[in-house]
């Protein structure tokens, strides 16, 4: 198969040959692996119980999803991917908001899967053959994985399409197979050895595992589902099919395997750590099943995460190919490896890395949202194209290429999201006026959606949103079923 050749330059019709379940396909496949699977063991390392547990991650969940599996249509209409796309708010030099944020999502994530997939494979490979769980162990596994990872990324949206169809099927047989591994040593009740709740009281902890472990998850796609979609013919294919594939997908990507780490977290008694316990846990013959949903599951998700934050790399130095671009970010990614291996604690990283994102993101994207409703779903998709060109002028220019409206929107949302943001290490000052409970994500959106809106006038917020039929009623039918 060859390697790609296409960065965020617009996806011709004739090469838009996707499908909603390719869509359903790429979501589900490249999610069941153990960078997922790791957010469910979240809750119960914050001190909670099983049902506890249980009902934040669906919370954040669901929320997510609705709240995020619209930023799909975008990319349906525009042929290329969402941070570009959002040039239409930000202007085409602005949208480099979007792709700095995405860049930082996908590398976390891409680090996070490398991370946790290495330190199960070692911990098995140490039970089958005795490897020593030293540095120079971590390191090869860690590098294989990097490099398996990296060909992934480098050939394309093709090739990981057809490896998440295999995973799919595959991860799915897998961890069914590890709930009879660990259902024999099941308990509900919460883990003694996480000393209480990790907040004060049940109630802000629970909504902290419903951010952290529940919305962080479709949080993380907020720049990534435009890379899938853009492959989909509008003509086609309905907005209504593309949006409901999107949310089966997130659902089923999302919720299996973060359950799975919920489950196994009370199986393993996971309270501290999660890859140690997990391989202790398993008995002998669930240790080869549990080696492949480690290496194929991390390859898979990992390689869809770099393959993002090759074009959010090509999408910022646009002489760059996303070949080019995808080995920069490639060494990057492999650096927070190690030192998320040997610098960090686990759950503190964790924790801090999705707050904190989820913080910075939101806003980008309810601003995203806010100007896809606006203008009907109606892009001009040359004009998106001006920065990629280094040209000048069209339809998106603003002021230099810059919406400054809508960048202080999302700056505002962004600085309010930190400042009410609690980490394990930091609480912002903002937390006194929500009673210590971290809304950073709701503050964080609703600021900056609020200043996008008072600050530009509908016909200012993209420049096709001026056009016949770009307003209220075709935005509902671009978003609820329009073709």
């Amino acid at each position: 198969m060859p390697i790609e050749q296409r960065g965020v330059d617009t996806i011709p019709e004739e090469e838009r040959t996707s499908g909603p379940r390719d869509l359903v396909s790429i979501l589900l496949g490249s999610n069941l692996c153990l960078g997922v699977v790791v957010f469910g063991w979240l809750p119960p390392s914050f001190g909670l119980g099983w049902w506890a547990s249980v009902s934040s991650v669906l919370a954040g969940t669901v929320v997510g999803v609705v709240f995020t599996a619209p930023l799909a249509l975008i990319s349906l209409r525009t042929g290329t991917n969402l941070s570009t796309s959002s040039g239409a708010q930000f202007g085409v030099r602005g949208r480099l908001v979007g792709s700095v944020v995405g860049l930082l999502l996908a590398l976390g994530y891409t680090a996070l899967t490398v991370w946790i997939g290495g330190d199960v494979m070692v911990g098995v490979l140490g039970r089958l053959f005795g490897l020593p769980q030293d540095g120079l162990s971590y390191g090869i596994v860690y590098g294989l994985l990097a490099a398996a990872t990296v060909a992934g990324a480098v050939y394309g949206y093709r090739v990981l399409l057809a490896l998440s169809r295999v995973l799919a099927i595959g991860m799915t047989a897998l961890l069914l197979l590890g709930v009879i591994a660990y259902a024999p040593d099941f308990t509900a009740g919460a883990l003694p050895e996480t000393g209480g709740y990790l907040l004060d009281g049940f109630w802000p902890t629970w909504l902290l595992a419903a951010v952290a472990a529940g919305l962080s998850g479709p949080i993380a796609f907020i720049t990534l589902l435009g890379d899938y979609t853009r492959y989909i013919s509008p003509a086609r294919h309905s907005s209504r099919r593309v949006l409901h594939a999107t949310w089966l997908g997130l659902m089923l990507g999302l919720l299996v395997p973060q359950l799975f780490g919920t489950f196994t977290s009370y199986a393993a008694r996971a309270a501290l750590d999660y890859a140690g316990p997990l391989v202790d846990a398993a008995p002998a013959w669930y240790l080869v099943p549990l080696l492949l949903a480690a290496s194929a599951g991390s390859v898979g998700n990992a390689g869809l995460m770099l393959y993002s934050m090759g074009l959010d790399l090509d999408a910022i130095v646009p002489r760059a190919s996303r070949a080019r671009a995808t080995y920069a970010v490639a060494v990057v990614a492999t650096a927070c490896v190690f030192a998320g291996h040997y610098a960090w604690d686990a759950q503190s990283a964790m924790t801090s890395f999705v707050l904190l994102l989820t913080a910075i993101g939101t806003p980008w994207a309810v601003i995203t949202l806010i100007g896809f409703v606006r203008c009907g779903g109606r892009y001009d998709a040359d004009a998106l194209q001006v920065f990629n060109r280094r040209a000048r002028g069209g339809a998106y220019w603003f002021r230099a290429g810059w919406n400054l409206q809508a960048t202080f929107s999302w700056a505002a949302g962004a600085v309010v999201g930190v400042l009410a943001v609690s980490l394990p290490s930091y609480e912002g000052p903002l937390l006194a006026l929500t009673g210590g409970v971290d809304c950073s994500f709701l503050l964080s959106g609703l600021v900056g959606g609020a200043l996008y809106l008072l600050l530009t006038p509908p016909r200012e917020s993209g420049g096709a949103a001026s056009e016949p039929g770009s307003g209220s009623g075709a935005a509902l039918t671009a978003v609820a079923g329009g073709t």
